[in-house]
């Protein structure tokens, strides 16, 4: 520890280290599940701009794939270490990063999770998301008025992300049944409304061959189905596929959430009636914002009104129009996916 000191001060005495270069930088991580999703990509994206536009220095790290906790545990460890301002993280185990986060926090970090909250969201200091409750509301706004009378008698097929109850997957599909005028037993439980316009739920693992599993599986139940409703949109792709080689893709609505730019031109293809889009980018940069802001004064972030987290938005993509619902066409949502 002594040499390095001493070289330090050489180093400095010599006029190889500038005061500049001495100065301390503050750090801030961002820990997304994986690399390689492009809705990750885009958080990375705003990350690392504001952190140039802000002058603080960005440390980016991923599970090695999706679920992958230990990974994610040695980031956030890796940035107590190196005396980080604070942390941005999506969660791939909600509860099995939690006694990691709380010694971050305890370390004096401010914690936001982006997208996905802890198990229990008190566990951050702060989540940055969707509303994903209202991105479900609105497609399902919209599926109602665009059926118009034909609602009364809908056949509703639920393709949802898994059976573990995951916290975005059931807001989406309570959101979507309630926009359609479902009756909602428990808005926090999937699966228990006796609604005899649901077909079934099925899982699609949120993937492409998932949502084409799905869709066949609730055809062979009921092949009278003309509403699909899909926790994302590689499922909605999937579902489409499964119509298609059954001679039904123009018969069917399929409506979605995220607003990746695959899923904005699968509205303009047709394949998609409406998605919801959300902003991962602003999440990020918005969160790279606040722990600026909190190194600098000591100020956390605070909730958007009547929600216990900080709503980035959402935002109605078609190019059916619905009387009643706002909403913006694939091309404006072309210029601003994921934004």
């Amino acid at each position: 520890m002594k040499s390095n000191f001493r070289k330090l001060a050489c180093l400095v005495a010599a006029g190889a280290l500038s005061t500049t270069a001495m100065a301390e930088t503050p750090i801030i991580g961002l820990i997304t599940k994986t690399n390689t999703n492009p809705f990750f990509v885009k958080m990375k994206e705003g990350a690392q701009e504001k952190a140039e536009e802000l002058g603080v220095e960005l440390r980016t790290f991923a599970g090695r794939y999706d679920g992958d906790n230990e990974t994610q545990v040695q980031a956030v460890e890796n940035l107590i270490a190196s005396g980080a301002k604070g942390i941005l993280i999506t969660p791939s185990d909600t509860a099995g990063i939690v006694p990691t986060i709380e010694k971050a926090r305890e370390a004096g970090l401010l914690v936001i999770a982006l997208d996905t909250p802890l198990s229990p969201a008190s566990a951050a200091d702060m989540t940055f998301a969707t509303d994903n409750f209202k991105a479900g509301e609105m497609i399902g706004q919209w599926a109602k008025a665009k059926m118009g009378d034909k609602a009364e008698d809908a056949k509703i097929a639920l393709l949802d992300l898994s059976t573990s109850q995951i916290t975005v997957d059931v807001a989406r599909n309570q959101g979507f049944l309630k926009g359609f005028g479902i009756d909602l037993n428990d808005p926090n439980q999937m699966g228990d409304e006796t609604d005899p316009r649901i077909v079934g739920n099925d899982v699609t693992q949120g993937s492409e061959e998932g949502g084409r599993r799905a869709m066949e599986n609730l055809l062979q139940k009921d092949p009278g189905v003309n509403l699909v409703y899909t926790i994302n949109e590689p499922a909605a792709a999937g579902a489409y596929e499964a119509l298609k080689s059954f001679g039904m893709e123009k018969d069917v609505l399929i409506v979605s959430v995220d607003g990746g730019c695959p899923g904005v031109s699968n509205i303009k293809d047709g394949v998609i009636g409406a998605t919801s889009m959300q902003f991962p980018l602003k999440m990020a940069s918005e969160g790279v914002s606040a722990i600026v802001e909190f190194a600098k004064s000591g100020t956390r972030p605070t909730a958007s009104d009547g929600l216990d987290f900080y709503d980035t938005g959402v935002q109605l993509i078609t190019d059916e129009p619905a009387q009643g619902v706002d909403s913006v066409t694939s091309k404006t949502g072309l210029a601003m996916c994921w934004g």
